[in-house]
């Protein structure tokens, strides 16, 4: 299954936490992460994770061009709602796909636990 990791900043502490508790599940996986996130995720773990630039700098969009050309099965997007983001537009756009193309998004960590189970 191809999985993409995102989280923002406020909550790549919460995303670093969770991954850690099912690198088991995710190691059987191939991985693709936005710059910042996914270069924290490999420096914490034993994970080989496919970068793509950092989501302000058009991660979002490389990430949502994966999904619209069916290279992504699932997302874990962990969102900061209470911070305005600059590139909300490019998250916007990505929710809209997953929502488009039918793929599972976990957007907190309670929707992630359920996710990572039927991994």
């Amino acid at each position: 299954m191809n999985i993409a990791l995102i989280a923002h900043d406020k909550k790549k502490p919460e995303m670093i936490e969770f991954v850690l508790k099912y690198e088991h599940v995710f190691k059987l996986h191939n991985l693709y992460a936005t710059g910042t996130t996914g270069k924290i995720l490999m420096e914490r773990s034993s994970l080989k994770i496919r970068l793509k630039k950092s989501g302000p700098l058009g991660g979002d969009q490389e990430i949502g061009s994966m999904i619209a050309n069916g290279h992504i099965d699932m997302m874990f997007f962990f969102r900061d709602p209470l911070t305005p983001q600059p590139h909300e537009p490019d998250v916007s756009a990505l929710f809209r796909l997953s929502d488009v193309y039918h793929i599972p998004l976990a957007t907190n960590h309670n929707s992630a636990e359920l996710f990572a189970r039927t991994l």
